[in-house]
């Protein structure tokens, strides 16, 4: 049937944090909800899906009793605060105008970006409207990640690959994905690429390991050993007959 869970819906309040972090009474919970998704478009709009393409992965969003602080996660931290900051006044001078609240403009920049789901994603729709392969591109990024730390990476692609006239679906995997794994730090991405002849999906998921079980920074833990103790006997000991007792419980 194909039922799907987001994988940051799944652990939030769990191992994730919640992206947009405020209170509002009844009365004000709907204007403040309308006001993050205004804000979330525009960023996008204007970061992503227009030149220079900054490369944004992650906004979020905290409020005050007076002021809405937004914290932009990018790749390219210079191009989003531009010669002197001119650039991020500009977007949080539009921001303002938009929500007509006081707005503070942060920018957290991403040290691995080859291991960032939104990024890959955003990557390969960049890609596919310059009309390239896109299993190269595919395979490229999962080459990229790999060789970046990630213990497995999946990339699927829906829509006229390729231009052809009946939109199919085409996936990328390697290593492993535990996505019913709670503490799996498994980041997930999704982009829309608008080609000439239509709308390309792009979904990509990355894992990066498992969550420390102590520290607010989220430090990954390799899990391609076991830890002593854990799974059983090693493999070479389990179902190991005992001498002499091949013809036990045969039928004779």
């Amino acid at each position: 049937m194909g039922q799907k869970v987001h994988p940051l819906g799944f652990r939030l309040g769990v191992t994730e944090d919640w992206r947009s972090r405020w209170f509002a009474p009844k009365a004000a919970y709907a204007e403040f909800l309308i006001e993050d998704h205004k804000i979330r478009n525009m960023v996008e709009q204007k970061l992503n899906r227009t030149a220079p393409f900054a490369g944004v992965s992650k906004i979020e969003i905290e409020r005050t009793r007076n002021e809405v602080k937004v914290v932009l996660s990018t790749a390219r931290p210079g191009m989003v605060i531009g010669p002197k900051g001119a650039e991020v006044d500009k977007l949080r001078e539009a921001l303002e105008e938009l929500i007509d609240r006081k707005v503070a403009v942060n920018i957290k920049e991403i040290k691995n970006p080859d291991i960032d789901a939104q990024l890959i994603a955003l990557d390969i729709g960049e890609q596919l409207k310059r009309r390239a392969s896109f299993r190269r591109a595919m395979k490229a990024k999962c080459e990229a990640a790999m060789a970046s730390g990630a213990l497995g990476v999946k990339i699927i692609c829906n829509g006229r690959l390729g231009g052809a006239e009946m939109s199919r679906m085409e996936t990328q995997k390697t290593g492993s994905i535990p996505l019913s794994r709670l503490q799996a730090c498994v980041d997930y991405g999704f982009s829309a690429s608008f080609t000439t002849y239509g709308a390309i999906g792009i979904r990509v998921w990355v894992y990066r390991g498992l969550y420390a079980e102590k520290g607010e920074d989220s430090q990954l833990i390799d899990t391609t050993q076991a830890p002593p103790g854990e799974g059983g006997a090693p493999r070479e000991d389990r179902g190991r007959r005992p001498r002499g007792g091949g013809d036990r419980g045969r039928g004779r």
